[in-house]
């Protein structure tokens, strides 16, 4: 599986999923989850910026699961609106938005991009 950065990954099944998620912790890369579906509008709207934050910061890995189409990754993330942004570091939720806050989702991409690097 190649690594793909400045891109939003989008999982399909579990298995890509979980391995996308092993691949992050191995790297020691922030991971950036957009808990989304397509009928929900606030995630239609916000889905733009989440792809520009991706080509932006590349030093994290940013993946969108459907919770329609992943229901036990959504399940086990306990997602109950969307869209919902977990931030995952070394395999640990460090960092929950619920709704589409642009402005708090920046501010914690670079929170936990710069800790990362540094």
């Amino acid at each position: 599986m190649a690594s793909e950065e400045g891109v939003v990954i989008a999982c399909h099944t579990k298995e890509e999923f979980d391995a996308q998620m092993a691949k992050a912790k191995e790297a020691g890369k922030l991971v950036v989850i957009d808990f989304t579906a397509s009928w929900c509008g606030p995630c239609r709207a916000i889905a733009p910026l989440f792809v520009e934050h991706a080509k932006k910061f590349t030093q994290a890995v940013f993946l969108k699961v459907d919770v329609d189409e992943l229901k036990e990754v959504t399940a086990a993330y306990k997602i109950e609106a969307m869209p919902t942004f977990h931030f995952i570091k070394n395999g640990e939720t460090v960092e929950t938005i619920v709704g589409a806050r642009k402005d708090e989702l920046l501010a914690l991409i670079q929170k936990h991009t710069t800790s990362v690097s540094a």
